[in-house]
């Protein structure tokens, strides 16, 4: 089966949202085990609480993990810590560019210049929001969810290697509320017309923006839960598969 159709076939309109949770839950054992596998972004007041440190961590692991094997990362993550003062902003922005490339050669970590560079332009791009906005996590919970692809375009435009997919990775695994670019995503996107140019192009994220704040109007699910339970709905996501 091609894992990117997306049924009904024929001349396609967009679903109200109670459809997409029945074919996902038919397609995952029913609605119990449905919701085994979908998860709720973290409340405002524990993203406002997430210390700069983490939130530069996190924008690292996921730079690394682009086009990377994950677990590797995941293996290696204890001594990028420790390389890297776990991530003390302070002190990150004091290293001088020798002591960049001395630590991106260390075996111990993932040997990449370029990628061990965004660390200090992204503790830059932190403090910088901190000085204009005030601390960090309070800046990405009062983000408003129906706007989400303005803050990930924030980051692509001010940061370093936060464009693409990352960004989306980063505030997902800070718990912010935020729908992933996934391939059955955007397959459901594509069949449906919502998008029909490139997915990262700003008419097509505006599309999809547009496209989960119309159905949060109709479940009221946050933009994780509905972005989980749509690319479950499409392809190859039966029982026995995973996403």
């Amino acid at each position: 089966m091609n894992t990117k159709s997306v049924e009904p076939t024929g001349e396609a309109k967009v679903e109200q949202f109670d459809a997409i949770i029945s074919r996902a839950a038919e397609r995952k054992g029913g609605e119990e085990a449905l919701a085994s596998l979908v998860y709720q972004p973290l409340p405002t007041s524990d993203i406002a609480a997430i210390t700069n440190d983490r939130v530069l961590a996190q924008m690292t692991k996921s730079v690394f993990q682009s086009g990377f094997v994950w677990r590797v990362v995941e293996a290696k993550w204890p001594d990028f810590e420790e390389h890297f003062f776990n991530f003390d902003i302070s002190k990150i922005l004091m290293m001088p560019d020798e002591m960049v490339e001395r630590k991106a050669t260390d075996p111990k970590i993932i040997r990449n210049l370029k990628k061990v560079t965004t660390i200090r332009d992204n503790a830059l791009l932190i403090s910088d929001i901190e000085r204009e906005h005030g601390p960090i996590g309070e800046f990405i919970a009062k983000w408003p969810e129906s706007d989400i692809i303005g803050l990930c375009d924030l980051f692509k435009r001010r940061g370093s290697r936060l464009g693409g997919f990352t960004a989306y990775n980063v505030l997902r695994a800070l718990g912010k509320d935020t729908f992933r670019l996934s391939s059955d995503v955007e397959a459901y996107m594509r069949a449906r017309g919502v998008i029909t140019g490139g997915l990262q192009s700003k008419t097509s994220l505006k599309a999809i923006q547009n496209q989960f704040n119309e159905w949060h109007k109709q479940c009221g699910l946050s933009l994780t839960e509905m972005s989980m339970i749509l690319a479950y709905s499409v392809g190859d996501n039966r029982v026995g598969f995973s996403q």
